[in-house]
């Protein structure tokens, strides 16, 4: 594990006590590893999400309609 001395402002300090506090976490380092944990969760590429293949493959089944001109059709 790597060990970093880092400054934070005291919102962020707030923050992470509330974190710890309600994840009931040892300490600030654990607050922030379950942060960055959860960011890189959140921000993790749509194609490789469950969530989003399983969208996808209720969309492919859903009837289409032909559109050789959007222009035309859709009056633009």
């Amino acid at each position: 594990m790597v060990q970093a001395l880092i400054e934070i402002n005291e919102n962020v300090n707030r923050v992470l006590n509330i974190v710890k506090a309600k994840f009931n976490l040892k300490d600030k380092g654990e607050a922030v590893e379950l942060v960055v944990n959860q960011y890189i969760e959140m921000e993790n590429e749509p194609e490789l999400r469950p969530e989003f293949i399983q969208r996808i493959e209720e969309i492919k089944k859903q009837k289409s309609i032909r559109v050789d001109n959007f222009a035309e059709r859709y009056g633009i």
